[in-house]
């Protein structure tokens, strides 16, 4: 694939994370929000559309790595594989918090059908707790080392976008893998100001799926230039080469 088309349709998988995860999390609000969720009259058709929206950013967060991995992996092979892990690492803690959401949409049918409420409160409680570890671990802590530090190292050193907005996940990454820590060890308060640590972070995904969706690649990148190596052709000639 060209790389121009490849910046292109990353850039737009980067968007596509943003008017997914965002509505998602006012979607699922009445489960989150209502410890009795499980025993009231429930919302979850909303709660069921805002998994949906996870679903659909589960795809996209992976999307950004796999599509751009051709790209990158010219500048650091090893720190390119480990941007794909993180996002699947990520996005597993995301699936797990997606699941444990259904459930209590699930406990909540069967609490109309007539089981015991209070155990089911108790259940429910415990589920949504699951997510928001889930969301501290994930979304909280993997995404600072993955789009944060390895991603804004390899735009920083390639140069494939300007690098005062890769600066921006460098700074962004540690703040987030500190706050996120942080918040493991009881030291931070989960929810409290320290939450604007995310800003740097959030601008640097959003700048970077709005330049590529825009403008694409720097032109002038040097890894750009060289040889794509990933077809089987070129891996026959090395193999000759190398016999």
């Amino acid at each position: 694939m060209n790389p121009q088309r490849i910046a292109r349709v990353t850039g737009v998988l980067f968007l596509i994370t943003f008017v997914t995860s965002i509505p998602a999390y006012f979607f699922l609000v009445p489960v989150l929000d209502d410890p009795r969720y499980v025993v009231g009259s429930g919302a979850d058709a909303r709660v069921s559309f805002g998994a949906f929206l996870e679903l659909i950013l589960i795809i996209a967060n992976i999307g950004t790595a796999v599509v751009l991995y051709p790209i990158v992996r010219r500048q650091n092979e090893i720190l390119a594989l480990g941007y794909v892990t993180a996002r699947i690492v990520e996005c597993v803690f995301i699936a797990v918090g997606i699941l444990s959401l259904l459930t209590v949409v699930t406990l909540r049918q069967e609490a109309a059908a007539g089981a015991d409420g209070g155990s089911l409160v108790a259940l429910g409680e415990s589920l949504v707790a699951l997510h928001e570890w889930t969301r501290q671990l994930g979304p909280g802590f993997v995404v600072g080392v993955g789009n944060g530090l390895i991603l804004g190292y390899l735009m920083y050193t390639s140069r494939l976008v300007p690098r005062p907005m890769a600066v921006l996940g460098l700074i962004g990454g540690p703040l987030i893998i500190v706050t996120g820590v942080g918040v493991l060890l009881g030291v931070l308060e989960e929810g409290g100001v320290w939450q604007v640590a995310v800003i740097p972070e959030f601008f640097w995904e959003l700048s970077l799926g709005i330049w590529l969706t825009v403008r694409g690649f720097n032109p002038s990148a040097a890894i750009l230039s060289e040889p794509d190596t990933t077809g089987p052709r070129e891996r026959g000639k090395k193999s000759l080469a190398t016999a």
